[in-house]
């Protein structure tokens, strides 16, 4: 159960995605904080792994040919690589074996943070007089950004999908700090993933109109030997039509998850 503060978090931000969103789009500041409302999108390849990669072959899928490669990417990890620890990474490289079954992302499941932020779907920020809106194209996610009723881990009844966010001003940086983290979720494709003690602190800073730059520090000290940080451009979606469809996955994902059970399994 989600805790219920986070009903009427979102109602608010909500009704305030129908008062001040389309009022203060192109507004140069929202009550004096830099206006971050818009649909935002990752330009990279840290969906597929956050660390660098050649292109390479998916062999069980070889009939797709180029259509089911991997691209090549560069790193968005602050120094290069992720700082497993040695068990940690054993359990990393099981998940990288069993993809794509084993990826949350296949089974349609809230993709948790940072992940959703650099999906390769588009997502939108609501910004009013309060608390902040994310809306995510991928499963219909969304999470609220608490700028008041802050809680620490040991409050969140629950881990969640989404977390837990407590958002704060820097300056002109948004800080959002995300706790009660489900372990569940995967930072890619690559299989790279954390426990349920992860705390992750983002920080989201306006550069033009449009672009933002987006940072997440990953402390788990289950998981990694030391905090670390995955560092990208966003960038607005500026097309005059521009709006956030949803990708409602869960059909897609049926056969994947309950197919043994259906009268006609998939072949």
């Amino acid at each position: 159960m989600e805790h219920p503060r986070i009903g009427v978090a979102m109602a608010a931000a909500l009704l305030l995605a129908s008062t001040a969103s389309q009022a203060q789009q192109r507004a140069e500041t929202v009550n004096g904080r830099p206006n971050l409302n818009g649909i935002w999108q990752a330009m990279n390849t840290a969906y597929w792994n956050l660390e660098a990669h050649s292109a390479q072959a998916l062999e069980e899928f070889w009939e797709l040919g180029a259509i089911a490669a991997i691209p090549a990417g560069q790193s968005v990890v602050v120094g290069g690589s992720i700082p497993y620890r040695p068990e940690a990474l054993a359990r990393r490289d099981e998940h990288r074996a069993n993809w794509p079954k084993s990826d949350p992302e296949a089974a349609c499941y809230l993709p948790g943070i940072p992940r959703a932020t650099y999906l390769p779907y588009p997502f939108q920020i609501i910004q009013g007089d309060d608390d902040i809106l994310f809306v995510y194209a991928f499963g219909s996610a969304n999470r609220p950004v608490h700028m008041s009723d802050h809680l620490a881990y040991e409050e969140v009844p629950v881990d969640q999908w989404m977390g837990w966010s407590n958002g704060s001003w820097e300056g002109d940086t948004l800080v959002v700090e995300v706790v009660a983290n489900d372990d569940r979720t995967w930072f890619d494709r690559a299989g790279n993933y954390h426990s349920n003690q992860m705390v992750v602190t983002e920080r989201y800073t306006l550069i033009d109109d449009g672009h933002m730059q987006y940072e997440a520090t990953i402390d788990d000290p289950v998981t990694f030997t030391r905090p670390w940080t995955i560092s990208m451009p966003l960038y607005r979606h500026v097309e005059p039509n521009a709006e956030l469809l949803d990708y409602k996955c869960v059909e897609f994902s049926e056969n994947l998850l309950y197919g043994e059970f259906l009268k006609e399994p998939p072949n």
